[in-house]
């Protein structure tokens, strides 16, 4: 089953959620949350993000930053921009975007469940970030950025939702970026006891995005049960910020690639390689993948197309046959030597919203030398990858649209 419990959400006030709810955390380097927030000082980077408010040479990870964070979320509440429900409470959050809607549940999940693997990951985390968002969490005593999963698709659900979305929303806003968003509360004890019912016929979740923020709340919790003698198991720290889609609203946009070094090879060299493993040819216009298993390749000027040809991979084996695998397996590590994107300098990953055009830019520059252009990976891929107990290759997925933070969170304190 999947257990989800309501909770008394801090949410902004409607006319204030605009200014409020902002992109996730880590979408945004430093300098760039500092100029989006400049202007805005209720934005919730200030909360996620409080680095922009100090000096570049201060660490993110230092408690005067988490320190920061507390006092601008404290002070949302105290001015009255943000208020907790009353009402235990669900909430669903739908987001529109380019003409399609995904409408998820705001609920807290539970920590003994994602630790038994019934809520399923395909990442690996880094410790260093792992402990930050626990560090995060433990001085805000809050779960500001929920987790981003998804589930099976179950007629049941979407029943439930949709009754629940026939009401006008509570909060709806139009952001910069073009994404609609809008959340009903659902405080109704028999929409709440229908909603635990529906998600408890459910036989797993998975983690789409938010491994870092899912392991940082069973640190959490971890830390807190040492610290509690009367642990019971049901403190609301057992259970962290999720919001939940079914799987066929999903939408996956490409995770591009660019590399700054072409092992001792010429372009053409490199290019030329390839072709023991890819089919090449030369496109005039740039390359956006139409199919899986092709690659754009974009250098000194020119794209070329390079189809994986049968055989130069596992096509059974659900991480070998994902196109970031095959292209790290038969191009990135033979070919320039890279073989670990993970932590290797002389790569780096451009997201798909940012278009073929930003590969050009950074190759054309002279910052980078080569780039590739991959098709989405599935989440038919992603969930097969998560039931066999499989990691995806890294930055395989990119999510959009992006939750906003701030839209509820999850307060540890009664």
């Amino acid at each position: 089953m999947a257990i989800v419990r309501p909770f008394r959400g801090l949410r902004p006030v409607p006319e204030m959620a605009r200014q409020v709810a902002s992109p996730p955390y880590d979408v945004l380097s430093a300098d760039e949350a500092r100029t989006l927030a400049a202007s805005n000082p209720n934005s919730f980077l200030r909360v996620n993000k409080a680095e922009l408010e100090f000096e570049p040479s201060v660490s993110p990870y230092s408690e005067k930053v988490y320190e920061r964070g507390k006092q601008n979320l404290a002070r949302l509440v105290r001015e009255g921009i943000m208020v907790r429900d009353e009402q235990k409470s669900f909430y669903l959050y739908r987001l529109t975007w380019q003409g399609r809607s995904q409408t998820g549940l705001v609920a807290l999940t539970s920590v003994a469940e994602y630790n038994a693997g019934k809520i399923k990951k395909h990442e690996h985390t880094r410790p260093e970030k792992v402990n930050d968002r626990a560090n995060h969490i433990e001085f805000l005593e809050a779960q500001v950025g929920p987790v981003f999963s998804t589930f099976r698709h179950r007629e049941s659900i979407s029943e439930v939702f949709n009754g629940i979305t026939a009401s006008s929303p509570t909060t709806d806003f139009e952001a910069d970026d073009g994404v609609r968003h809008e959340l009903w509360v659902v405080s109704e004890p028999a929409r709440v006891d229908e909603l635990v019912k529906a998600f408890a016929e459910l036989d797993c979740l998975y983690i789409a995005d938010g491994h870092h923020r899912s392991q940082a709340a069973a640190e959490v919790c971890r830390r807190l049960t040492d610290k509690n003698p009367d642990h019971s198991g049901d403190e609301i720290y057992n259970f962290f910020l999720n919001v939940l889609f079914a799987d066929d609203e999903l939408r996956i946009l490409p995770y591009n690639r660019v590399v700054n070094d072409l092992n001792s090879l010429t372009h053409a060299e490199a290019v030329e390689r390839a072709a023991g493993t890819f089919d090449v040819s030369e496109q005039s216009v740039p390359v956006e993948p139409e199919k899986v298993h092709q690659f754009g390749l974009y250098g000194d000027g020119q794209w070329h197309l390079l189809a994986a040809k049968d055989g130069s991979f596992d096509s059974s084996h659900p991480t070998k046959s994902i196109d970031a695998s095959v292209l790290a397996d038969n191009f990135l590590d033979p070919i320039l030597g890279i073989s670990d994107p993970r932590k290797d300098k002389r790569i780096d990953f451009v997201g798909g919203i940012r278009g073929v055009q930003e590969l050009v830019r950074l190759v054309d520059s002279g910052e980078f030398k080569m780039a590739f252009s991959l098709y989405p990976t599935s989440i038919k891929q992603l969930l097969a990858v998560a039931d066999a107990g499989e990691v995806m290759p890294p930055k395989s997925t990119w999510f959009e649209p992006k939750l906003r933070s701030g839209m509820v969170v999850n307060l540890l304190t009664e």
